[in-house]
């Protein structure tokens, strides 16, 4: 029995848990965090880290045919992914002793161990260790998505937690789920050689995607040599000797057999809220999520809950920013904002071209049925993308055609993921499009792609 008595406790490290700590801690909350693998979670050690580093590495193979125009003469014969694979676990190594300097900096206690809720103010560690908190806080994160038929191996059967692990590149491999997740391991491995295919259950590759841009995505993807089967769902796996083989069927319901040496099921995560003691506290799930209210409160007084364990976007930087918003809350420092507007949230998928958007895409605007117009200027239009010789892309802004109020942004190319965010700035501060044109922007940069989008709104675009 511990007689530690704290402000908060948090179960759960990572990007939601410590940014929460941290920030409670500034409120003068005397705080601890509870983890029972890393410090820093599945985004700094089995996610978010690694794979950019990977992407990294692949984007540097891929420069190869560069150096071979510049006459450099590169033997690629020697590639060893295992050095790789070791610069990605060593970027993830560096990530997890960063978030522990930092709670450390910030009189943050951490505590290794299994977390179980245990009384309305009481986390139990390891069955025996029991702490009282005058608030809990469960940010205890996601699991990749198991489906029957498909469980995972970790040999044959790929999680992006095992496709992480591989120090050995497989010579083919079936991607089922093109999501952010699939895609950006289709990039990786398709970079260093590996014959990739990818199954999407939908019309198109990332689905959540405006169409517009999923196709500048999809014209390079099959350039790369990438196959990508969409409206085509996945029946049955049979593993062999030599690897895996998959029976699909299209549209049309024609099936055919496809065959790998491995396969990665890329088809969503699934909330960590089993065996944390929820039910015997009265606490309510829907499909394994927590229901919370606008300061992610749970039902039961001073017990909240951020991240992927909630049903939002299942994105590192939400879980971050709910915690700030619930500790905000429990600290009774009066919240900037409530629950998190899911039309103000970016999304990035970092392959290359790179994906960044918020807000409704043309396809989810009619649905809903807004009254917009759009706005595309190409990536060519801005002079240091032919500089750089990455003119493939575009940006494209939804707005009112009444009040030219942004609607939603979406960019396509190199950098994109680092673009979006002066269009959701000018959106969530409730700028209009004339104030990003005429604004002025340092010449050559891409975000000149940015401000002619924003011209093209008020029907005054100059390079097109």
């Amino acid at each position: 029995m511990s007689d530690q008595q704290y402000d908060l406790v948090v179960i759960g490290s990572g990007p939601g848990g410590y940014v929460a700590s941290i920030r409670a801690s500034q409120l003068g909350l005397r705080t601890a965090v509870i983890e029972k693998a890393e410090t820093g979670g599945v985004c700094g050690n089995w996610g978010c880290i690694p794979s950019k580093a990977l992407l990294h590495q692949a984007e540097i193979f891929r420069g190869i045919k560069d150096l071979e125009y510049m006459g450099v003469s590169v033997d690629t014969q020697g590639l060893n992914y295992e050095k790789i694979q070791a610069k990605s676990r060593k970027a993830a190594t560096k990530s997890g002793r960063g978030v522990t300097g930092l709670l450390k900096k910030n009189k943050v206690d951490l505590i290794q161990g299994t977390a179980a809720i245990t009384g309305p103010k009481q986390v139990t560690v390891d069955g025996k260790t029991v702490y009282k908190a005058k608030n809990i806080l469960i940010a205890t994160g996601s699991s990749p998505r198991v489906i029957p038929g498909f469980e995972f191996d970790e040999k044959q059967v790929l999680s992006s937690t095992g496709i992480l692990k591989l120090t050995e590149l497989p010579k083919s491999l079936l991607i089922l789920g093109a999501g952010a997740i699939g895609m950006e391991f289709a990039y990786v491995m398709n970079a260093f050689g590996v014959e990739v295919t990818i199954i999407e259950m939908m019309d198109h590759i990332l689905p959540l995607e405006d169409a517009e841009v999923v196709k500048v995505v999809a014209g390079d993807f099959k350039k790369y040599g990438i196959t990508m089967l969409t409206s085509t769902k996945a029946n049955s796996l049979k593993k062999t000797t030599k690897g895996v083989t998959l029976e699909v069927e299209g549209k049309d319901g024609k099936k055919q057999e496809l065959s790998a040496e491995k396969i990665l099921v890329a088809i969503g995560r699934a909330p960590n809220s089993a065996d944390l003691g929820l039910e015997s506290l009265g606490i309510k799930t829907e499909k394994g999520f927590i229901k919370v209210g606008d300061y992610y409160q749970t039902d039961i007084p001073g017990i909240y809950a951020i991240g992927d364990v909630i049903a939002s976007p299942l994105l590192a930087h939400v879980a971050s920013k709910e915690g700030e918003i619930a500790v905000e809350h429990m600290a009774g420092h009066p919240p900037r904002e409530k629950r998190l507007d899911p039309d103000l949230i970016p999304g990035a998928t970092y392959t290359e071209p790179g994906v960044g958007s918020f807000g409704p895409s043309e396809e989810q605007a009619k649905e809903r049925g807004l009254t917009f117009e759009s706005y595309v200027f190409p990536y060519a239009g801005a002079g240091k993308t032919n500089a750089i010789e990455k003119p493939n892309g575009l940006v494209k802004i939804l707005f009112d055609p009444n009040t030219k109020e942004i609607l939603a942004g979406h960019v396509v190319g190199y950098q994109a993921t680092e673009l979006i965010h002066e269009i959701l700035l000018a959106k969530k501060a409730e700028l209009l499009p004339e104030d990003i044109a005429t604004m002025v922007h340092a010449h050559p940069t891409i975000s000149e792609a940015v401000m002619e989008a924003a011209r093209g709104v008020e029907g005054w675009a100059i390079h097109i």
